[in-house]
């Protein structure tokens, strides 16, 4: 396609005189083209004098914008260092007077507009930076570099900050650039020479792109965005620089760092110097606190230039003022702020690339992203079109009525109808953005909340979440809102204390007292919990950042399972890879989110008890699934990977049989093959027991060590072969020996609900099959069930129910009916692993008749319901009357009961009834049996 049949607009010429001298330097070229060329001249003296300089090029250029501006950058990167100053100037006119064509004609869109400049101002930088380093390298100024380091500046790199980073540079705009050095390579006698001669290079660098000659200039270069730019030198080295974000960075430089990518020098190590700032600018949770770090810095921008006040055209500031380009932009860099720590998609440097992601991510609308996008061009057209009258950086809509005509003739606009369309697209952008950052104000609690302890919530200032100045102004606008969703609870005074003891709990308010303001309908939440679930409450008192998944929007989606779950951690931990300490942390802020949802799934009935013990149980599983090979890669770096065929995790107990509580803990056996092998290979071999052993103990350690982050679970190996007389990792061949000639009846009954959670693929076929042999082998029934009968004694001896509510050990009660389902399953040589499997097959065995089965089944479940809700209601054993209102209708609910009374029956007669069965088992077909 030519250039005129790619046009799609034409400017009129404000100035015809002007315009027709214009247009009659170029009687080679086509009609529309010259009509593009009359109208531009006639509008923008300072591109009727570009058009002037540069006519044979620009005569040419047009037929090939593309080739011509590709061509351009080879001329300009084949000139010697000591003409690129005037080399670049050249370019600099070249390539405005072509963007400019191509803008006004409507040949480029915006994108591809900014795109250019942005190209161009990369490349400037770079021979530039080279030109001015390589002079300090030839002058033997910069020790231990050569020739053959000028290209990479001698580890020198300028990053590109603000729309240069973000490939959205604006026709007459400045370039913000943050000059660092790799410090690495240079040996310590040699910093301090380095650091002079890159510091003297910079100052060359920017006066050979901002000085303005007889040619011009390149572009007006700003490093103020550097840290401490007052007192720092225009050249850093990077772990200095590291240093200040860590430890000073501010949430304005934060949003800076979005949109940063190095341009120029050593991109390697600029890319580097990034990835370490990843933590600083893309926090770990959802940082809503950083609205109110936006709306500060929009106040004190208003504030500064004077920009308060309703839209009025003359003199408006389509950058800065209300409805305009940076409204625009910190909307999009404050969600991607809040969100990017969790979801790397969002870490996207473009302001129209943000706000799609974000619409696809479901954090604004898609017709909201549309409507931004729109205003967003619209305003960087006219912004362009302001620009290039005079080459000037200016943002600010004339006061001269003849020159808003001016601007109306670039856009082929009439004045009043462009005037209109800027009014309502400034209007527009204002209302769209202003209550994502501007906080209501507070409203009045409702009458009933008078009603509430007065002393209770005076207290609350008193607590370490309400420590700072800014926790408690937050606070202060949302507590009306929570002290009114506590006075509506069915017991607002029960409510009330048990959210008293939420917030007494937190650690720290900022974080989380914004995020309940940016999503209200977590406080309903929060209310929920915390007058029903008081073990819930305090978990999420700890762990306020599990909050973060709820906003998420897959929050209450159907469960994935296990397997999506593994996946998912897996892609989640590779991310990491190379940084294990991050990678626990991140293992622990994953499952604590998954394991919230859980209990609040459970608490809002949208599972039942047997559910969430499946889920608890997928969970646990997929974070050893998960975590595992991170642990496996981290051991070998010193002493190589696992010989043979490694190692797998058997689960056992409530993990192997998929049923657990909030609060299980793991039961595992790791059983190891090294196929012959007697040692690793690694830098540091060890023998293969030794080294399995210590694998095991690292494994150990990343799911139990308090982190800051927390921990995961905790283990108990005493399954394992001799309990913990034995090594803590098995051999497989030393596994099948011990339970074949050496395992006690108990063991084998253990192993009726074991199940390999990850290992290897033929390691884990081999140990299930293994199972499955040995269940099926024939035993004596009488001297299983005598075992069965002799553990149920010890039992008994061991530990009375303290009340009717301990439902887990005791005659009939949970670990009663699970030790008789595995004692069938045993006997019966069926490998299932669930007690509704197992109470099956003692129908099988004649033991008992479907319709007692299915009794002792539902007993069971019963208890089970009881002891899944025991476990979010608080710490130990239940106790009715301290578990309020709220946590009984739960606890009824979850057992599907209609008042106390009757849950308290149903648990009474099951116990006896269970125990009744098992007994007349035992006493009809064990001689002997214990009582």
């Amino acid at each position: 396609m030519t250039f005129a049949s790619r046009m799609t607009r034409t400017p009129r010429p404000f100035n015809p005189e002007r315009g027709a001298e214009g247009a009659a330097l170029f009687p080679m070229l086509p009609p529309e083209p010259r009509a593009l060329i009359e109208g531009t001249a006639g509008c923008s003296p300072y591109l009727r004098g570009l058009l002037a300089k540069e006519t044979d090029w620009i005569a040419e250029a047009v037929s090939d914008p593309e080739g011509a501006l590709a061509a351009e950058f080879d001329r300009l990167r084949a000139t010697a260092p000591d003409q690129r100053a005037g080399a670049l100037r050249q370019g600099k006119r070249r390539v405005a007077l072509l963007t400019a064509l191509a803008d006004l004609g409507g040949v480029w869109t915006l994108e591809e507009v900014t795109g250019a400049l942005t190209d161009f101002a990369g490349l400037a930088t770079h021979l530039a930076m080279t030109a001015c380093v390589g002079a300090e390298i030839r002058r033997g100024k910069l020790p231990g570099m050569t020739e053959e380091d000028v290209e990479l500046a001698g580890g020198m790199v300028a990053l590109a900050m603000g729309k240069m980073g973000a490939g959205e540079l604006n026709y007459s705009s400045d370039i913000d650039l943050i000059c660092l050095f790799d410090e690495t390579k240079y040996t310590r006698d040699d910093y301090l020479d380095a650091r002079a001669a890159l510091i003297r290079a910079t100052r060359k660098m920017c006066a050979m792109l901002s000085d303005n000659t007889a040619d011009g200039y390149v572009f007006r270069t700003d490093l103020r965005l550097r840290p401490d730019s007052g007192v720092t030198p225009v050249c850093m080295p990077m772990e200095a620089a590291e240093r200040y974000y860590e430890s000073l960075g501010r949430t304005w430089e934060r949003a800076a760092y979005i949109k940063a990518y190095p341009c120029a020098g050593d991109i390697d190590a600029g890319l580097g110097f990034l990835k370490t700032l990843t933590p600083f600018v893309w926090r770990k949770h959802l940082d809503f606190a950083a609205i109110q770090d936006a709306h500060d810095m929009r106040l004190a921008i208003r504030n500064h230039k004077g920009l308060h006040g309703p839209v009025s055209l003359p003199g408006h500031n389509m950058k800065l003022g209300r409805g305009g380009i940076r409204e625009i932009e910190f909307f999009t860099q404050t969600r991607q702020l809040i969100a990017g720590g969790r979801d790397l998609e969002l870490r996207v440097r473009g302001t129209v690339p943000g706000l799609q992601v974000l619409a696809q991510k479901g954090w604004i609308t898609p017709d909201v992203a549309d409507t931004l996008t729109s205003h967003y061009r619209f305003h960087r057209e006219v912004e362009h079109r302001l620009q290039m009258v005079n080459d000037a950086q200016t943002h600010t809509l004339p006061t001269a009525p003849e020159e808003l005509d001016r601007i109306a003739a670039m856009m082929d606009m009439d004045t009043p109808a462009l005037g209109q369309e800027l009014r309502d697209r400034l209007s527009a952008v204002h209302d769209l953005t202003e209550d994502f950052f501007a906080p209501d104000a507070p409203s009045k609690p409702c009458e009933e909340a008078a009603t509430l302890d007065h002393e209770i919530v005076e207290r609350w200032k008193t607590y370490p979440a309400l420590r700072s100045a800014r926790a408690v102004e937050i606070f202060e606008r949302l507590k009306p809102e929570i002290l009114t969703k506590l006075s509506a609870s069915p017991k607002p005074d029960e409510a009330l204390i048990a959210f008293d003891g939420f917030l007494s709990g937190l650690p720290a308010g900022v974080q989380l007292f914004s995020l309940f303001e940016a999503n209200p309908h977590l406080v309903d939440l929060i209310v929920d919990i915390a007058s029903t679930a008081q073990a819930l409450a305090r978990y999420l008192s700890r762990n306020a950042g599990v909050l973060d998944g709820v906003i998420g929007g897959s929050f209450f989606d159907p469960w994935p399972g296990r397997e999506a779950l593994s996946q998912e951690l897996t892609s989640r931990l590779q991310v990491a890879e190379g940084d294990y300490e991050r990678q626990l942390d991140d293992t622990r802020r994953w499952t604590k989110e998954w394991h919230f949802r859980i209990g609040v799934h459970l608490l809002r009935g949208l599972i039942s008890a047997e559910e969430a013990g499946r889920e608890y149980a997928d969970l646990a599983a997929a974070t050893l699934a998960g975590l595992f090979p991170a642990v496996q890669t981290e051991f070998a770096r010193k002493h190589g990977p696992a010989p043979g065929r490694g190692a797998a995790v058997l689960g056992m107990g409530s993990l192997g049989a998929c049923m657990q509580t909030a609060t299980s803990d793991l039961d595992v056996i790791v059983i190891y093959d090294p196929e012959g092998a007697e040692e690793s290979t690694g830098k540091r071999p060890l023998h293969v027991r030794t080294y399995f052993a210590r694998l095991t103990q690292a494994l150990v350690t990343a799911m139990t060590a308090p982190m800051s982050e927390g921990r995961l679970y905790e283990m108990d190996m005493r399954l394992r072969p001799s309990g913990n007389q034995g090594p803590v990792a098995t051999s497989w061949d030393a596994f099948q020996i011990y339970q074949k000639t050496e395992a006690w009846t108990w063991e084998h009954l253990a192993l009726t609900r074991a199940a390999v959670v990850v290992g290897g693929a033929g390691l884990s076929e081999d140990i299930e099959a293994f199972r499955q042999e040995l269940i099926a082998k024939e035993r004596d029934e009488g001297a299983v069930l005598r075992d069965v009968a002799d553990m149920r004694a010890r039992i008994r001896a061991a530990k009375t129910p303290a009340s009717l509510w301990e439902v887990k050990v005791g005659d009939g009660r949970m670990q009663d009916i699970e030790l008789f389902a595995q004692a069938a399953t045993l006997l019966s040589g069926q490998p299932n692993r669930s007690v509704s499997d197992g109470l099956t097959a003692a129908c099988s065995l004649g033991w008992m008749t479907d319709a007692e089965a299915r009794a002792l089944c539902q007993i069971y479940r019963q208890l089970w319901q009881v002891q899944v809700a025991t476990r979010l209601l608080g710490d130990g054993r239940l106790e009715p009357a301290k578990i309020g209102s709220g946590g009984e209708q739960f606890l009824l609910s979850v057992c599907d009961c209609q008042n106390m009374p009757q849950l308290e029956q149903r648990l009474s007669k099951g116990y006896v009834t269970a125990a009744e069965h098992i007994d007349a088992v035992l006493a009809a077909r064990v001689k002997d049996a214990p009582a």
